[in-house]
Protein backbone atom coordinates (compact mmCIF):
# COMPACT_ATOMS: atom_id res chain seq x y z
CA UNK A 1 0.00 0.00 0.00
CA UNK A 2 1.44 3.24 -1.51
CA UNK A 3 0.37 6.65 -2.31
CA UNK A 4 2.23 9.73 -3.37
CA UNK A 5 1.46 13.08 -1.14
CA UNK A 6 0.40 14.73 -4.78
CA UNK A 7 -1.83 12.28 -5.14
CA UNK A 8 -3.18 12.87 -1.29
CA UNK A 9 -3.82 16.25 -2.11
CA UNK A 10 -6.22 16.38 -4.76
CA UNK A 11 -9.29 16.89 -4.44
CA UNK A 12 -12.33 14.19 -4.21
CA UNK A 13 -15.15 14.16 -6.50
CA UNK A 14 -17.20 12.01 -3.87
CA UNK A 15 -19.06 14.96 -1.77
CA UNK A 16 -19.90 16.50 -5.34
CA UNK A 17 -21.31 13.22 -6.25
CA UNK A 18 -24.14 13.53 -3.72
CA UNK A 19 -25.29 16.77 -5.36
CA UNK A 20 -28.19 16.90 -8.04
CA UNK A 21 -25.71 17.63 -10.73
CA UNK A 22 -23.37 14.22 -9.16
CA UNK A 23 -26.14 12.25 -8.94
CA UNK A 24 -27.47 12.81 -12.13
CA UNK A 25 -24.12 12.14 -13.57
CA UNK A 26 -23.34 9.11 -11.25
CA UNK A 27 -26.39 8.05 -12.98
CA UNK A 28 -25.90 8.09 -16.35
CA UNK A 29 -21.95 6.61 -15.87
CA UNK A 30 -23.10 3.48 -13.72
CA UNK A 31 -25.83 2.46 -16.29
CA UNK A 32 -23.06 2.79 -19.61
CA UNK A 33 -20.54 0.46 -17.47
CA UNK A 34 -23.24 -1.51 -16.47
CA UNK A 35 -23.89 -2.33 -19.63
CA UNK A 36 -20.05 -2.48 -20.86
CA UNK A 37 -18.47 -4.88 -18.45
CA UNK A 38 -21.34 -7.46 -18.30
CA UNK A 39 -20.05 -8.53 -21.96
CA UNK A 40 -16.17 -8.43 -21.48
CA UNK A 41 -14.58 -11.74 -19.42
CA UNK A 42 -11.45 -13.39 -18.21
CA UNK A 43 -9.88 -13.36 -14.63
CA UNK A 44 -8.77 -9.91 -13.08
CA UNK A 45 -10.36 -6.86 -12.99
CA UNK A 46 -9.45 -3.04 -11.13
CA UNK A 47 -11.48 -0.20 -11.07
CA UNK A 48 -9.07 2.49 -10.70
CA UNK A 49 -10.54 5.61 -8.52
CA UNK A 50 -14.32 6.88 -7.69
CA UNK A 51 -15.66 3.89 -5.10
CA UNK A 52 -18.85 5.66 -5.06
CA UNK A 53 -19.00 4.31 -8.70
CA UNK A 54 -19.65 0.70 -8.78
CA UNK A 55 -18.28 0.06 -11.94
CA UNK A 56 -17.53 -3.84 -11.71
CA UNK A 57 -20.88 -4.53 -10.29
CA UNK A 58 -22.14 -6.22 -12.78
CA UNK A 59 -19.06 -7.81 -14.15
CA UNK A 60 -18.86 -11.26 -13.70
CA UNK A 61 -14.82 -11.98 -13.33
CA UNK A 62 -13.43 -14.13 -10.15
CA UNK A 63 -11.47 -11.47 -8.58
CA UNK A 64 -12.45 -7.65 -8.87
CA UNK A 65 -11.32 -5.13 -6.59
CA UNK A 66 -11.11 -1.36 -6.48
CA UNK A 67 -8.36 1.05 -5.71
CA UNK A 68 -7.62 4.57 -4.82
CA UNK A 69 -5.30 7.10 -4.59
CA UNK A 70 -5.54 7.98 -0.99
CA UNK A 71 -7.05 6.33 2.60
CA UNK A 72 -10.52 6.68 3.45
CA UNK A 73 -13.82 5.68 4.63
CA UNK A 74 -15.17 3.37 1.85
CA UNK A 75 -15.18 -0.62 3.04
CA UNK A 76 -15.13 -1.40 -0.76
CA UNK A 77 -11.63 -0.44 -1.17
CA UNK A 78 -8.84 -3.39 -1.45
CA UNK A 79 -5.58 -1.15 -2.47
CA UNK A 80 -3.97 2.08 -2.16
CA UNK A 81 -1.56 3.21 -4.44
CA UNK A 82 -0.44 5.84 -7.21
CA UNK A 83 -1.97 5.26 -10.69
CA UNK A 84 0.91 6.23 -11.88
CA UNK A 85 2.64 3.43 -10.14
CA UNK A 86 0.91 0.42 -9.65
CA UNK A 87 2.14 -2.05 -7.65
CA UNK A 88 0.70 -4.86 -9.82
CA UNK A 89 2.45 -7.15 -12.54
CA UNK A 90 3.33 -6.80 -15.68
CA UNK A 91 0.13 -8.52 -18.27
CA UNK A 92 -1.95 -9.56 -14.65
CA UNK A 93 -5.08 -8.01 -15.45
CA UNK A 94 -8.08 -8.18 -18.26
CA UNK A 95 -9.86 -5.43 -17.27
CA UNK A 96 -9.29 -2.08 -15.89
CA UNK A 97 -12.00 0.34 -15.46
CA UNK A 98 -11.01 4.02 -14.81
CA UNK A 99 -13.93 6.65 -13.63
CA UNK A 100 -12.71 10.00 -14.36
CA UNK A 101 -8.87 8.82 -13.00
CA UNK A 102 -7.11 10.48 -15.94
CA UNK A 103 -8.41 14.02 -14.68
CA UNK A 104 -7.24 13.51 -11.58
CA UNK A 105 -3.50 11.79 -11.91
CA UNK A 106 -0.53 13.72 -11.52
CA UNK A 107 0.16 12.19 -14.98
CA UNK A 108 -2.28 10.63 -17.23
CA UNK A 109 -0.37 9.93 -19.45
CA UNK A 110 1.71 8.00 -17.62
CA UNK A 111 -1.24 6.52 -15.83
CA UNK A 112 -2.33 4.92 -19.11
CA UNK A 113 1.06 3.60 -19.64
CA UNK A 114 0.87 2.00 -16.58
CA UNK A 115 -2.79 0.15 -17.53
CA UNK A 116 -1.01 -0.64 -20.69
CA UNK A 117 1.71 -2.52 -18.59
CA UNK A 118 -0.43 -4.57 -15.86
CA UNK A 119 -3.37 -5.34 -18.74
CA UNK A 120 -3.00 -8.65 -20.89
CA UNK A 121 -2.59 -8.94 -25.03
CA UNK A 122 -6.71 -8.53 -25.85
CA UNK A 123 -7.18 -6.87 -22.33
CA UNK A 124 -9.67 -4.32 -22.14
CA UNK A 125 -9.27 -0.86 -20.25
CA UNK A 126 -12.84 1.57 -20.06
CA UNK A 127 -12.23 5.26 -19.39
CA UNK A 128 -15.09 7.88 -18.15
CA UNK A 129 -14.34 11.53 -17.94
CA UNK A 130 -15.68 14.95 -18.41
CA UNK A 131 -16.06 16.28 -22.09
CA UNK A 132 -13.64 19.45 -22.58
CA UNK A 133 -16.43 20.65 -25.98
CA UNK A 134 -19.09 20.69 -23.62
CA UNK A 135 -21.69 23.26 -21.24
CA UNK A 136 -20.12 21.89 -18.54
CA UNK A 137 -16.86 22.30 -19.87
CA UNK A 138 -17.14 26.02 -20.88
CA UNK A 139 -18.70 26.71 -17.46
CA UNK A 140 -16.15 24.85 -16.19
CA UNK A 141 -12.80 26.55 -18.37
CA UNK A 142 -14.93 30.38 -17.38
CA UNK A 143 -14.83 29.65 -13.59
CA UNK A 144 -10.67 28.92 -14.06
CA UNK A 145 -11.04 32.10 -15.00
CA UNK A 146 -12.33 33.62 -11.55
CA UNK A 147 -14.99 32.26 -9.74
CA UNK A 148 -15.96 28.61 -8.31
CA UNK A 149 -15.34 25.68 -9.93
CA UNK A 150 -18.40 23.69 -11.13
CA UNK A 151 -17.12 20.27 -10.74
CA UNK A 152 -14.69 20.69 -7.67
CA UNK A 153 -11.54 18.92 -9.05
CA UNK A 154 -7.80 19.56 -9.52
CA UNK A 155 -7.00 18.32 -13.01
CA UNK A 156 -8.60 20.24 -16.32
CA UNK A 157 -11.35 18.22 -18.52
CA UNK A 158 -9.69 16.28 -21.23
CA UNK A 159 -11.05 16.25 -24.27
CA UNK A 160 -11.94 12.30 -25.26
CA UNK A 161 -9.89 13.02 -28.84
CA UNK A 162 -7.01 13.59 -26.53
CA UNK A 163 -7.79 10.36 -24.84
CA UNK A 164 -7.95 8.97 -27.90
CA UNK A 165 -4.85 10.11 -29.45
CA UNK A 166 -2.93 8.86 -25.88
CA UNK A 167 -4.51 5.33 -26.71
CA UNK A 168 -3.59 4.82 -30.19
CA UNK A 169 0.59 6.07 -29.09
CA UNK A 170 0.03 3.30 -26.95
CA UNK A 171 -0.75 -0.41 -27.72
CA UNK A 172 -4.62 0.25 -27.70
CA UNK A 173 -7.43 -0.02 -30.15
CA UNK A 174 -10.49 2.00 -29.56
CA UNK A 175 -13.84 -0.24 -30.11
CA UNK A 176 -16.52 1.47 -28.35
CA UNK A 177 -17.37 4.88 -27.20
CA UNK A 178 -20.60 7.53 -26.17
CA UNK A 179 -21.46 10.87 -25.09
CA UNK A 180 -24.36 11.74 -22.20
CA UNK A 181 -25.34 13.98 -20.01
CA UNK A 182 -26.60 17.11 -21.70
CA UNK A 183 -28.34 19.35 -19.36
CA UNK A 184 -26.84 22.22 -18.68
CA UNK A 185 -24.03 22.79 -15.87
CA UNK A 186 -26.86 23.99 -13.20
CA UNK A 187 -26.90 22.59 -9.65
CA UNK A 188 -30.82 22.11 -8.53
CA UNK A 189 -32.49 19.55 -9.18
CA UNK A 190 -35.46 21.48 -10.05
CA UNK A 191 -33.77 23.41 -12.66
CA UNK A 192 -31.93 19.63 -13.66
CA UNK A 193 -35.56 18.30 -14.21
CA UNK A 194 -36.29 21.36 -16.19
CA UNK A 195 -33.63 20.38 -18.90
CA UNK A 196 -34.55 16.86 -19.28
CA UNK A 197 -35.64 16.94 -22.66
CA UNK A 198 -32.11 18.02 -23.97
CA UNK A 199 -30.61 14.19 -23.07
CA UNK A 200 -32.92 13.03 -25.98
CA UNK A 201 -32.22 15.87 -28.05
CA UNK A 202 -28.37 15.63 -27.37
CA UNK A 203 -28.31 12.31 -28.44
CA UNK A 204 -30.02 13.00 -31.88
CA UNK A 205 -28.41 16.09 -32.68
CA UNK A 206 -25.78 17.24 -30.72
CA UNK A 207 -23.94 13.65 -29.79
CA UNK A 208 -20.25 14.83 -29.26
CA UNK A 209 -21.44 17.65 -26.93
CA UNK A 210 -22.43 15.60 -23.74
CA UNK A 211 -20.75 16.73 -20.51
CA UNK A 212 -19.17 13.09 -19.80
CA UNK A 213 -18.10 10.52 -22.56
CA UNK A 214 -16.92 6.81 -21.89
CA UNK A 215 -14.51 5.23 -23.93
CA UNK A 216 -13.59 1.49 -24.44
CA UNK A 217 -10.04 -0.26 -25.99
CA UNK A 218 -8.63 -3.35 -26.27
CA UNK A 219 -5.00 -3.65 -25.86
CA UNK A 220 -3.99 -5.00 -29.67
CA UNK A 221 -2.22 -8.24 -29.80
CA UNK A 222 1.54 -7.72 -31.43
CA UNK A 223 2.16 -10.00 -34.07
CA UNK A 224 5.59 -11.80 -34.82
CA UNK A 225 7.18 -11.33 -37.95
CA UNK A 226 10.31 -13.19 -38.87
CA UNK A 227 13.43 -11.25 -40.49
CA UNK A 228 16.58 -11.86 -41.16
CA UNK A 229 17.85 -14.89 -42.17
CA UNK A 230 15.12 -16.79 -40.71
CA UNK A 231 12.82 -15.06 -42.95
CA UNK A 232 15.23 -16.18 -45.79
CA UNK A 233 15.37 -19.71 -45.46
CA UNK A 234 12.14 -20.50 -44.89
CA UNK A 235 11.38 -17.91 -48.34
CA UNK A 236 13.90 -20.08 -50.53
CA UNK A 237 12.60 -23.25 -49.88
CA UNK A 238 10.75 -24.27 -52.72
CA UNK A 239 8.50 -26.96 -53.24
CA UNK A 240 9.41 -29.79 -56.09
CA UNK A 241 6.59 -31.51 -57.56
CA UNK A 242 7.05 -35.05 -57.33
CA UNK A 243 5.37 -37.91 -59.53
CA UNK A 244 3.42 -40.13 -57.91
CA UNK A 245 2.90 -43.80 -59.10
CA UNK A 246 -0.39 -45.21 -58.32
CA UNK A 247 0.10 -49.29 -58.21
CA UNK A 248 -2.12 -50.98 -60.91
CA UNK A 249 -3.88 -54.55 -60.95
CA UNK A 250 -3.33 -56.47 -64.35
CA UNK A 251 -6.27 -58.58 -65.32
Amino acid sequence: MHFSPEAGASISLDPWLQTPAGAYLLGWEQAQLDRIVADIFGFHAVQLGLPALRALAHNRMPHRWIAAQRPGSDPGVALYCDFTDLPLATASLDLVVLPHALELAADPHACLREVDRVLVAGGSVVITGFNALSLWGARQALARLGGALYVPQRGEFISPRRVRDWLQLLSFEVVGGRYGCYRPAVHGQRWLERWRFMDAAGDRWWPMLGAAYVLVATKRVRAMRLVGKAWQARAGKATVARPVVHGRRRL
